[in-house]
C-alpha cells in the first residue's frame, strides 16, 4: 500500500508541474492554455476574449467601456486602451488630426471636414484699432504688435525715447602737440599782419609788431628752456 500511495502522489506532482509549464508557455493572451499549442487557451486575460480556443483582443474604443475625458480619444490597443488628446483645433474629436474634430475650438472654423485657423488679421481690419500697432496671425488666436521704434505700455504703444548721442567739438580730440602748432601759426599769421603794417612806416604797428616777436621769442625759449631742464632733472 504505501508503494501505490506513492506512486500516486508522485504522478500527482507530475501532473500539477506538466500543467504549471504548460501554462508558463502559454500565449500572451492567454491565461490559461492547454491543447497542441501554446494559442489554444482555455481562459483568456483581461482586454482579450475567448473565441474558438483562441483569445481575441477586445476592442474596448468601440464599446462604451473605455470611459476617455473630455477633449480625448480612444485608442485601442493590443489587451487594453489608451486615451490620447485631441488636436489643438478641436474641442471634442473621433481621432487624431484636425480632420477628426467632432467641434473646432475657438479661433477655428470647420472647412470641409477639417477645422482650419481663421486669419482674424485679414478678415478684421480694426482687430488692432491703436495708433502704431499691427495684427499678427498665430494658430487659433492673434495679436497686436506695436510698429517698429514703438513699445507697449499701459496697454498703449508709445515712441522710444533715445538719447541723442553726443557730437565731437572740433577740437575735441586735439592732442598737446597740436595746440602747440596752432597757436604757433595762430602768432604767425598776428606777426605777418604786423609786420605789413610796419613795412608801411606806422609806428603803432612797427611797436606792436617788436613787442609781439619780443614776446614770442620770450615764450619760445622759456617753453624751450622747461623742456631742457625737465629733460635734465629726469636724466635723459
Amino acid at each position: 500500500m504505501p508503494s501505490l500511495w506513492n506512486c500516486v502522489l508522485s504522478a500527482t506532482l507530475c501532473l500539477s508541474l506538466l500543467w504549471h509549464v504548460l501554462a508558463q508557455q502559454c500565449s500572451d493572451s492567454c491565461k490559461a492554455c492547454g491543447g497542441p499549442d501554446n494559442n489554444t487557451c482555455l481562459a483568456c486575460k483581461d482586454g482579450w476574449t475567448l473565441h474558438n480556443s483562441h483569445c481575441v483582443d477586445v476592442d474596448e474604443c468601440d464599446t462604451t467601456s473605455s470611459g476617455c475625458p473630455s477633449n480625448t480619444y480612444c485608442f485601442n490597443t493590443e489587451g487594453s486602451f489608451e486615451c490620447r488628446g485631441c488636436d489643438s483645433a478641436c474641442v471634442s474629436c473621433m481621432g487624431s488630426g484636425a480632420a477628426r474634430c467632432k467641434k473646432c475650438a475657438s479661433g477655428y472654423r470647420m472647412s470641409g471636414a477639417k477645422c482650419v485657423d481663421i486669419d482674424e488679421c485679414g478678415e478684421n481690419e480694426l482687430v488692432c484699432p491703436g495708433l502704431n500697432e499691427f495684427c499678427v496671425n498665430k494658430e487659433g488666436s492673434f495679436y497686436c504688435e506695436c510698429a517698429k521704434g514703438f513699445h507697449r505700455k499701459d496697454g498703449v504703444c508709445k515712441a522710444i525715447q533715445t538719447t541723442a548721442a553726443h557730437e565731437k567739438g572740433l577740437f575735441d580730440d586735439i592732442q598737446d602737440e597740436e595746440v602747440e602748432v596752432l597757436q604757433q601759426m595762430f602768432f604767425g599769421v598776428i606777426l605777418c599782419a604786423l609786420a605789413t603794417l610796419a613795412a608801411k612806416g606806422d609806428m603803432v604797428f612797427t611797436s606792436i609788431f617788436m613787442g609781439a616777436v619780443a614776446a614770442m621769442a620770450g615764450y619760445w625759449f622759456s617753453d624751450r628752456g622747461d623742456r631742457l631742464l625737465d629733460s635734465v632733472l629726469r636724466g635723459h
